[in-house]
């Protein structure tokens, strides 16, 4: 797959003295959903903010699809779409103008066709001659969403899109993201809600203070840092561990009904065989036994944590 957008040695580093970013290395493939996880102040904004022109790197280049951002801004930023965290809008225009605005901005030729296509699907077509200022939130942010699909862009920007929204936006949104994806768009993801990129993106990349610590595919990173635990339903309760299970590191269920075997997974099947069978060897019994999986959630902290 292709490379649609290329950073290379990027830093931010703001008049205050404070480094946002530290030399960011970082290939997006063309038409992968890349999701950007990082903490509060991780520099996940000021990155998505320089390949959109919006701030200026310090140091170092990006390009899209070729074009270099600085000195082919105006090439590079039409295939651009973003979808910023605050709802800032036109708030007397109506949501028909302001959508149609967009899309002149980038010098695109009128397509009323393609409008209505973008409004229905984000269920704003009821709401096409209806003021800005009379939306709710989450309606303001379907408006940002069609704002940036506008001029049909071959790069999507989503920054915490669905911060704050309801339930129906985030399933409507998600649906128009596979849909863009499908047809070949990049999508760009930052997200506090960690399952919609366990369950949307192809590529975890995490940031940690202006550093990218980690970029892997995702069924890649669930298998290679999730855990998964083993619970066994004993018959009989236990005050402790037994001595002959030590190897196993096992913990012991505050009710002391059960036991709790973590492990990696890739040696699953040799772990838990050498445990049932010293299990057996010491006289325990259980009647039930049932196995998760650590969540990308779990490996996204565990890494963050590792690192403070």
């Amino acid at each position: 797959m292709s490379t649609m957008i290329a950073i290379k040695g990027l830093s931010k580093t703001y008049d205050t003295g404070f480094q946002a970013l530290k030399t960011i290395d970082l290939d997006i493939r063309r038409g992968e959903i890349f999701a950007l996880l990082g903490p509060n102040g991780a520099g996940k904004t000021t990155l998505i903010s320089i390949v959109c022109g919006i701030v200026r790197a310090s140091t170092g280049a990006v390009t899209v699809d070729g074009h270099d951002i600085v000195s082919g801004y105006r090439a590079a930023r039409s295939l651009i779409g973003l979808v910023p965290q605050e709802l800032k809008t036109d708030a007397f225009e109506s949501v028909w103008d302001t959508v149609s605005f967009s899309r002149g901005l980038f010098g695109k030729p009128k397509n009323p066709a393609y409008i209505e296509k973008v409004l229905r699907e984000l269920a704003l077509w009821d709401k096409k001659d209806s003021k800005i200022m009379t939306l709710s939130g989450g309606m303001k942010r379907r408006v940002l969403i069609a704002k940036a699909l506008s001029h049909e862009p071959r790069v999507l920007f989503l920054d915490e899109p669905t911060a704050g929204v309801d339930v129906e936006l985030r399933k409507t949104m998600w649906d128009v993201v596979r849909a863009l994806r499908d047809a070949g768009v990049t999508i760009i993801l930052t997200t506090h809600y960690i399952e919609e990129a366990e369950e949307m993106a192809d590529r975890i990349g995490v940031i940690d203070k202006g550093e990218i610590i980690l970029v892997e595919d995702k069924a890649t990173l669930m298998r290679d840092l999730g855990r998964k635990q083993l619970t066994l339903n004993l018959n009989r309760r236990l005050d402790a561990v037994p001595d002959a299970l030590a190897a196993h590191a096992l913990t012991l269920a505050e009710d002391g009904k059960a036991l709790v075997y973590s492990y990696d997974t890739q040696g699953e099947h040799i772990g838990i065989a050498a445990l049932l069978q010293d299990l057996s060897r010491a006289g325990l019994e259980f009647h039930d036994l049932h196995t998760t999986q650590s969540s990308l959630e779990d490996i996204f902290v565990d890494l963050v944590r590792q690192r403070r």
